[in-house]
């Protein structure tokens, strides 16, 4: 028996005002060329849940090798015959043609909030291999009145509460943080005991899908020097290290608190660790983004199906130039690719979490 055609994986369109919609349709540009009408890798195909008037509008603009083709689900691949890559879209809005480009709009962050909706709930009912968001606009969301500061929240509400951690990604590093969004006033309250430990079984589980059976996860501290024994805030002490303790009795390799300004240079340079999991926002993300964007990619690990993304905004700055990068898209992609299984002879569809 042939083995069964991959579901297609989704790419959302991001916030139309931005790059988005133009690193889309070049990384399917370029994937086509590469292996043939909207392919990715493994055999799976790119579809784009968005806008089609105004992914065909772009791709005119910056004439672009591609046709836009709408199609009514992603069952549906487009379909050959164009001299020119035929990229499907499943049509989550119809924007104005007059939409200013590179500026914050509602109806630019609903439009991306819709795809993105649009895109998680065929994944969790089973009819996508993984999703792939470009980069939305926090601002944009809230002037649409949408309550989520970003897509891991947003996700993890579609997928019924799932508790979820986001992890970047590149070739030398990876990182995953125990809160994302948050004020620093409210991180030292949220670095509590199980919600590290919690954050490290969830990397146990992300890494060994990468194919990492035994990962070593360091694990960051919160104060400087973490905590210097207590004499810089007791916090490493009191809940970072008995989560640590739990975690390898579990059977994990984790380790820590380790110094927040060495562990990500042990991790890089020497290969000590695998992962490491850092307590806030940018302790985990100033590394990986010094080191490049074209690279590095955005996991929403937690989810009931995988979702990456790309590891830069919306860059306002350049849309519509013509400009804009997609090899951190590109890699995004092909990680999703790597982290999905091959299909099983008798495929079983799966539901929303009730």
């Amino acid at each position: 028996m042939p083995p069964l055609p991959r579901a297609a994986i989704a790419i959302t369109m991001g916030d139309p005002c931005g790059i988005g919609p133009e690193v889309a349709l070049k990384a399917c540009a370029a994937l086509g060329a590469a292996r043939g009408a909207g392919a990715a890798v493994d055999g799976s195909r790119c579809i784009i849940y968005g806008d089609p008037g105004l992914l065909a509008r772009t791709a005119a603009r910056l004439a672009l090798p591609v046709t836009i083709q709408t199609v009514p689900d992603p069952s549906f691949p487009a379909e050959d015959g164009d001299p020119r890559i035929p990229v499907a879209v499943v049509a989550c809005s119809s924007l104005p043609t007059d939409l200013p480009i590179g500026r914050i709009d509602a109806r630019a962050g609903r439009a991306a909030h819709d795809a993105i909706e649009r895109a998680a709930r065929a994944a969790m009912a089973g009819d996508l291999r993984a999703v792939v968001t470009a980069p939305i606009h926090k601002e944009a969301l809230a002037a649409a009145g949408i309550r989520h500061p970003g897509h891991t929240e947003l996700l993890a509400d579609i997928a019924g509460g799932a508790d979820v951690r986001m992890m970047l990604a590149n070739d030398v590093l990876r990182t995953v943080l125990v809160t994302i969004h948050e004020p620093l006033r409210r991180v030292v309250d949220l670095v509590t005991r199980q919600r590290v430990l919690d954050t490290v079984l969830i990397t146990a589980r992300a890494m060994q899908r990468l194919g990492i059976a035994s990962p070593r996860i360091a694990v960051a501290g919160l104060n400087p020097h973490a905590g210097e024994g207590g004499l810089m805030g007791d916090e490493d002490l009191r809940e970072i290290a008995p989560a640590v303790a739990e975690a390898r009795a579990r059977g994990i390799d984790a380790t820590g608190p380790w110094p927040g300004d060495t562990v990500f240079m042990r991790a890089r340079e020497f290969r000590e660790f695998d992962v490491v999991v850092a307590m806030y926002h940018d302790q985990g993300l100033i590394p990986i983004k010094y080191l490049g964007l074209d690279a590095g990619v955005n996991v929403t690990i937690g989810l009931p199906f995988v979702r990456t993304s790309v590891d830069h905004g919306t860059a306002f700055d350049i849309a519509g130039r013509g400009v804009a990068d997609a090899r951190s898209l590109l890699a995004a992609i092909r990680l999703a690719a790597h982290m999905t299984p091959e299909p099983s002879p008798h495929p079983q569809r799966r539901g929303p979490p009730r």
